[in-house]
């Protein structure tokens, strides 16, 4: 059991970064926080910009629980 949740572990963990990389980017970063990037995007997304946050957030639900349930099996393995 223990391993089945940690090729989930794993195979979620290498979607969510793929995932997060395919995100537009929204600021500067540091800069941002300074005054500088001003940015004008006050518009909605789009339906593939929402779909890709829906399946981020699907995808960080998963990756979640495997570290839960890990966390819970790895605690009671001894009893």
């Amino acid at each position: 059991m223990i391993l089945l949740f940690t090729i989930l572990l794993v195979i979620s963990s290498a979607i969510m970064i793929l995932l997060v990389l395919l995100h537009k980017g929204r600021g500067g970063g540091l800069s941002d926080m300074f005054g500088g990037g001003v940015s004008s995007s006050l518009g909605g997304s789009s339906v593939a910009e929402r779909n890709l946050d829906r399946f981020t957030v699907g995808v960080g639900v998963i990756w979640f629980a495997c570290i839960i349930a890990l966390g819970l099996l790895m605690a009671y393995q001894g009893n």
